[in-house]
């Protein structure tokens, strides 16, 4: 066990799952969106919609996805910032189904109309679990360096993935692939020990079918992204 699994993270707020948790489940959400967002529309589950209000979750879900740390001071005025930096959010209360009591449905939108459809749950400690991007299951924590592929499943993308990051000397730490069918849109979490070249990254785009790929850093507990 480490110090931080002992005491906790550094953050502002009162409560490391509803408050740090919750940051960096919108930290992570506005890296799986590519960057800043414009709109977000905010489904709460269980315990979260529950006592959101009481204990911050929605200001420090905003704090998230403008990019704040969990220890950033401003983040009890979040909801102020989002509203001068033109970031329109609506919170919803609902059930989400069988999934973690701490979790949300993120349904964002960037500048550029790009959009993206997250949930993911606050586990404790400031932990968090993304388990859904655009309908596909998935099973990411943010802690480590990570590619998120989408491509027309068919044989041999995944081997061809592996052995671009092998060439480079970059090491899988683990792999998750989420797909609703045979042969049909398929999308991969690939999480690295290392952060991808440049050059691999490249590479892998131009694979036969490919459709996004995406580089997120680690979803650090003490800096923003």
């Amino acid at each position: 066990m480490s110090v931080f699994d002992a005491i906790g993270p550094i953050m502002i707020g009162p409560s490391s799952s509803h408050t740090a948790g919750a940051v960096r489940l919108g930290l992570a959400a506005r890296a799986i969106l590519g960057g800043q967002v414009s709109r977000a529309d905010i489904t709460l589950h269980g315990s979260f919609a529950e006592t959101y209000r009481g204990h911050g979750t929605d200001v420090a879900l905003v704090a998230g996805l403008l990019g704040m740390s969990p220890d950033d001071e401003r983040i009890p005025d979040s909801l102020q910032i989002a509203e001068q930096q033109g970031l329109r959010v609506t919170f919803h209360t609902g059930d989400l189904g069988d999934v973690h009591p701490n979790s949300a449905l993120m349904e964002l939108v960037a500048p550029d109309g790009t959009k993206k459809s997250i949930t993911g749950a606050s586990i404790g400690g400031g932990s968090i679990l993304i388990t859904e991007i655009d309908e596909f299951s998935v099973d990411f924590t943010g802690d480590n360096h990570a590619l998120v592929v989408s491509y027309q499943d068919q044989p041999g993308i995944i081997a061809r993935i592996t052995l671009l990051l092998a060439a480079e000397n970059v090491n899988i730490a683990a792999m998750r692939v989420s797909r609703k069918a045979r042969y049909s849109r398929a999308l991969a979490i690939i999480e690295l020990d290392h952060p991808a070249p440049e050059r691999s990254i490249a590479e892998i785009s131009r694979i036969p079918s490919m459709d996004t790929v995406m580089v997120l850093p680690p979803i650090s507990m003490e800096e923003g992204v």
